[in-house]
């Protein structure tokens, strides 16, 4: 159907594709409340309460940045905690203010690859990160899912504990093998090679190595997890304090299902930035758990705009590496 279009038009093209999606959500979902409610809940949020979850969106960088360190100490590659909290900081103004969220892993994996001496190696850390935190995601989810049903017992639609649970272990089993036997791993990739083979074989043998030196150090890896299970909790506290702000009874498991299942569905490449599918996730559970509309669309929307008020320090620090002329490092 777009044969023939060029990848600039075709990008665009999904882009506005994409907008509509957001704005036939969240003209759907604005038909069937109450705007004035909406209104009236938004002005009474708390100050302190909102001052609370900034505090823990910025712990949350902490632990991710700290995070990142840890596999690329594994690695042999050092970096200062300010350093890569700054990298992070980027990342994020980059992740909320481009239509896709991999803009901010192109800024870590270039802030890497020259100490890295390899964009590969660099990409595969930040792979590797990102799959873990996956996997903290989807065990959170399970877990919330777990204890709202066992002690709120609400239809959850068909996002139930045991798939859950089974998503998790099927998660563990599929990246398994690229841990445990990066040999074989890797030659699984060779059907590559019909590309160009002298350039791919160069980034096959930079990946076994990257994979390798994580297998011997099986200790970052473990490290790595349990950090990622603190950010995703992390994360529940900052929309269970948004939630708290403007006195929405809901609790921190019903909320430990909700926000992993929000960024999962937000994962999925049909919408601006996740807006419309977050408020639209945030609203079907919050109905389920005999909450108004108006409070699953008002912490969505509040909770995205203090992220977006917070990423605006990346953009700053952005303009400051510009300035410095520093600009984003790039190897070659």
């Amino acid at each position: 159907m777009l044969m023939g279009v060029t990848p600039r038009t075709r990008r665009l093209l999904f882009t506005v594709l994409k907008a509509g999606v957001s704005l036939a959500l969240l003209a759907y979902l604005f038909s069937r409340i109450d705007v004035a409610r909406l209104w009236q809940l938004a002005r009474s949020a708390s100050i302190p309460w909102l001052a609370s979850a900034l505090a823990l969106y910025y712990l949350m960088i902490g632990v991710s940045a700290w995070r990142w360190g840890v596999l690329l100490d594994a690695q042999g590659l050092h970096f200062p905690l300010r350093q890569l909290t700054s990298s992070f900081f980027v990342a994020t103004f980059f992740n909320n203010f481009l239509p896709s969220n991999i803009g901010g892993d192109v800024i870590r994996i270039a802030d890497t690859a020259p100490a890295a001496g390899s964009r590969t190696r660099a990409a595969t850390v930040v792979l590797i990160d990102r799959g873990m935190g996956l996997l903290g995601l989807v065990l959170i989810a399970a877990i919330g899912a777990t204890l709202t049903a066992r002690f709120h017992p609400v239809d959850l639609g068909p996002v139930s504990p045991p798939l859950l649970w089974l998503g998790f272990a099927v998660a563990t089993v599929l990246a398994a093998p690229a841990l445990l036997t990066p040999d074989a791993f890797t030659r699984l990739l060779q059907p590559l090679r019909v590309f160009h083979a002298e350039w791919i074989d160069l980034r096959l043998a930079r990946l076994t190595d990257s994979l390798t030196r994580f297998r011997e150090t099986p200790a970052a890896l473990a490290t790595c997890f349990a950090g990622a299970i603190v950010v995703q909790a992390v994360l529940v506290a900052f929309y269970l304090a948004i939630a708290r702000s403007m006195r929405i009874p809901v609790g921190f498991a019903e909320l430990a299902l909700v926000v992993p299942i929000s960024f999962i569905v937000q994962m999925l490449p049909v919408s601006m930035n996740g807006f419309g599918v977050r408020e639209a996730t945030f609203a079907f559970y919050f109905s389920r758990f005999g909450l108004p509309l108006e409070s699953g669309i008002l912490v969505s929307f509040v909770g995205a705009a203090v992220i977006m008020v917070f990423s605006l320090s990346g953009g700053a620090v952005y303009l400051a590496r510009l300035r410095a002329g520093a600009g984003v490092p790039v190897s070659t």
